[in-house]
Formats: structure tokens, C-alpha cells, sequence
């Protein structure tokens, strides 16, 4: 079976409140609340559906009407949700964000689903999903089963796997998890975490000598850290070729997708082929769509990316 690129990541239901002025974090603020499909691996799904991809997504959802939506819409637009298994409870997240007068994440709570769900799947299934794919996405700090599991099989079919956080508490007590991914693509705060100091994001020469000197200490292929409006850092460490990629200048609605967004168009452009210099530049372009909605995704793309 060929299944293309498959995603491994969860579902979440984002409850938002976006702030119509000034947030104030201790007193009462008016404005809007909106519930929203969300998750890292389902923003991930979805964006490379949208970019011209056809990936097949492995996750969990709640059965019932809003699992339902969830499922009709990403099948809606162009992705393999075959691999979706629906349970009585916990089969998907929520994540309640609050956003303030400029879009950005003011706080947030999350409730995780039940990851035994796609640990079953993966039991069950994971060798018959991962072989027939061309390349894998991983969530990887789902737990350390199914990412130990996932690199492994990956590692058996000679796959390659392009990893993304959504926290940082599997990776950094599994360090050596990074060495088995194609690319590993984090934000400024959980590079601070792996690198064990403060990243600079408004300075960028700096902080791309950090992350050479990591990827080459650490042994791993390559690496890209986001700097938020600051743009974004890479190296590639078979290729020695690092840089800097600006980000461009944006309407700000809604920033909490940027970071899988840009994660999506950077890969989306390295399994295309696309050397990880200039990948980086569809996954800024990408994100900078992304945040100019009130959404993880940006369901309308004023033009192709590819």
C-alpha cells in the first residue's frame, strides 16, 4: 500500500477567547470566544492537505458529532483519515487559549487525550502504516512508547522522519531520539530548553551559532529554530549549510498555528526535494497566511505554494 506522507499527532478541540482590547490577565475582558479544530497533528494533516499534499493522518478522536466534524473536514480537504480511531471518551484533546488585542497567546491550559488509543494503533498497525509511506511525521513528545516505537519501525524501512513538539518532555529525556529525524523544527523557547540556555530570538547570529554548535555536537541532521517575527535559523548538518530566513511582514490575527505551519510548508518543500535553505522560505510564507486568520490554518491560500 502507498499512503504518501503519514502524520502521526493528536486532535484537539481549541476553545479561544480573543481579546477585543488591552488584555488585562486579572480583570474581566470583552470579546469574542470561538471553538476551533485543533492539535498539532491535525494542523500539520491539515496544512499539507491544503498545500497540495495527500497525507494520511494516524490519531484518535471522541465518537460522537464533534469527533464527526473533526474527521468530515480534514477528508474534506484531501486527507486519509482511514487511520482515525473514534473512542467513547478522551479521544481527543482540549486546548483553552486566550488571545490577547494583537493576536498573540496570552495563557493557555491543555487536557491531553488518551494516548493508549494511538499507542493500540500502533501495535496493531504500525508496521503496515509506516511501510507503505514515503516519509513520516511525528509528534514526537506524544510519550516515549509511541515515539520509540515510530523511530524504530521508521528505522527498520529505512523512512524518513520529520519530527515536531508540542511539548518538550519526551525529547529531552530522550535526547537521542533528535539523531533518527530528518529534520527537527522547534521555537525559540523549546530550543532554550535543549540547549540549556536563554535563546535571543532578536539575535539571530547568535543564536544560529548555538544551534550549529548542537547539531554538530549531538551528531544530528539538521535543524531549524523559529525566532517568532524574528524569522527563523537552520543548519543542515550533512550539508554544513546554515542561515537566516526573515520572516515577512503580516497582518497579525491569530499567531497560535504559526509554528505547525511553518513546520508543514518547510517540510512539505524537503520531501519535494527542496534543499532545507530554501524550504524554509514556504514554510515562512506559509505561516505568515496562517496568522493572518482566526484559526490553526489557513483554509484559503491566496496562491499556490508549490
Amino acid at each position: 500500500m502507498h499512503s504518501g506522507t503519514v502524520v502521526f499527532g493528536t486532535v484537539f478541540m481549541d476553545c479561544k477567547g480573543f481579546a477585543a482590547n488591552r488584555y488585562d490577565p486579572l480583570g474581566r475582558n470583552v470579546g469574542s470566544v470561538r471553538f476551533i479544530h485543533g492539535g498539532v497533528g491535525r494542523n500539520v494533516a491539515e496544512n499539507l492537505a491544503l498545500a497540495g499534499s495527500a497525507p494520511v493522518f494516524v490519531s484518535s478522536v471522541d465518537a460522537g458529532g464533534l469527533g464527526e466534524e473533526v474527521l468530515a473536514r480534514l477528508s474534506a480537504e484531501g486527507v486519509d483519515v482511514s487511520r482515525v480511531r473514534r473512542a467513547e471518551a478522551s479521544g481527543m484533546g482540549i486546548w483553552l487559549a486566550v488571545m490577547d488585542e494583537r493576536g498573540e497567546l496570552a495563557s493557555s491550559i491543555s487536557q491531553m487525550p488518551d494516548l493508549s488509543i494511538m499507542e493500540a494503533i500502533i501495535r496493531e498497525e504500525g508496521e503496515e502504516i509506516i511501510r507503505g509511506a514515503e516519509s513520516v511525521i511525528l509528534e514526537i513528545d506524544l510519550n516515549d512508547f509511541i515515539s520509540g516505537e515510530v523511530l524504530r519501525i521508521a528505522r527498520k524501512y529505512s523512512k524518513k522522519v520529520y519530527g515536531i513538539t508540542g511539548n518538550m518532555e519526551v525529547v529531552l529525556r530522550n535526547r537521542h531520539f533528535l539523531r533518527e529525524l530528518e529534520c527537527y523544527i522547534c521555537n525559540e523557547t523549546e530550543a532554550g530548553r535543549l540547549f540549556g540556555a536563554p535563546v535571543p530570538a532578536g539575535e539571530p547570529e547568535r543564536v544560529l551559532e548555538t544551534l550549529v554548535n548542537y547539531v554538530d555536537a549531538e551528531r544530528l541532521k539538521s535543524m531549524v529554530v523559529t525566532l517568532g517575527g524574528a524569522g527563523s535559523v537552520f543548519y543542515d548538518g550533512a550539508e554544513r549549510n546554515g542561515g537566516f530566513c526573515p520572516s515577512l511582514p503580516t497582518e497579525v490575527r491569530d499567531t497560535s498555528g504559526a509554528g505547525d505551519a511553518y513546520f508543514s510548508g518547510t517540510v512539505e518543500a524537503m520531501i519535494r526535494g527542496i534543499p532545507l535553505g530554501d524550504a524554509v522560505m514556504y514554510g515562512t510564507k506559509l505561516a505568515s497566511w496562517t496568522i493572518r486568520e482566526e484559526g490553526p490554518t489557513c483554509r484559503t491560500l491566496p496562491e499556490p505554494l508549490f
